[in-house]
């Protein structure tokens, strides 16, 4: 699905874009903090930069459609955007201008990365660093291969991890609650989309688990965290008043 060339309406909330370097990242990660994004009105656009071509399980076209349907079921739109390809992925400025652009069109307000900590597959970190170069470039007017668009400057780059191996270290996070039924199921069922995937490994009880942990620390049912890029800027202490219950 092609992105909507019109920014947000006065009324809506401002876009959220989540980058995944393969057609599962993003529901694994953190589907279930898209699936409460977009249950409170929020436009969620997810950008995939392979099909899983080097995968050993399941063809281009079976993730691709998985994807469609993960995405789906969260209530996001989706594309696919053409890089190197599956285990190719390489930091080039070519791939962060391409990035730039999708920033520049859906002009979202947050946008949600892989973690640049390196993990089981080098396409992570990598997308992690191109989206933070990306989101730069998407505020210099100068950048001559994106002149027929203006710039635009996010408010966040939040990385997600999608192992606890990849999770920054003295960067702080924050933690999503996903306790409620609703957006559990969602993104049960959106993680449960990608059957190729889960058919050798239960991933789904893997982040369903972790995200259990975290909550429980937190004194609440289930939580998925991120980690800010920069330093996080409120105007009031109430949004950050509810405090984790850790141990």
């Amino acid at each position: 699905m092609k992105p909507s060339q019109n920014p947000p309406s006065e009324n809506s909330l401002p876009p959220l874009v989540a980058f995944g370097a393969h057609p599962d990242d993003v529901e694994f990660a953190c589907g279930g903090v898209l699936a409460l994004e977009t249950r409170i009105g929020r436009p969620v656009h997810i950008v995939v930069c392979s099909r899983g071509e080097a995968s050993t399980k399941g063809s281009p076209e079976q993730r691709t459609a998985e994807a469609e349907a993960g995405a789906k079921i969260l209530g996001a739109t989706l594309e696919f955007l053409t890089l190197d390809g599956d285990a190719h992925l390489e930091h080039r400025a070519e791939h962060a201008i391409k990035l730039a652009r999708v920033l520049r069109t859906i002009k979202p307000s947050i946008i949600l990365a892989p973690s640049t900590v390196s993990d089981q597959h080098p396409d992570h970190a990598a997308l992690g660093e191109l989206v933070r170069q990306a989101a730069r470039l998407a505020r210099y007017g100068g950048v001559h291969e994106l002149k027929d668009l203006g710039p635009h400057a996010i408010n966040q780059l939040l990385f997600y991890a999608l192992s606890p191996a990849a999770e920054p270290i003295g960067t702080g996070r924050i933690l999503v609650d996903v306790s409620a039924p609703e957006i559990l199921d969602a993104w049960t069922r959106a993680m449960n989309a990608h059957g190729t995937q889960t058919a050798h490994l239960n991933y789904v009880e893997l982040q369903l688990s972790r995200a259990r942990m975290l909550g429980l620390t937190a004194g609440i049912g289930h939580a998925i965290p991120l980690f800010p890029n920069d330093a996080v800027v409120v105007n009031s202490l109430d949004p950050v008043a509810r405090g984790a219950r850790t141990f």
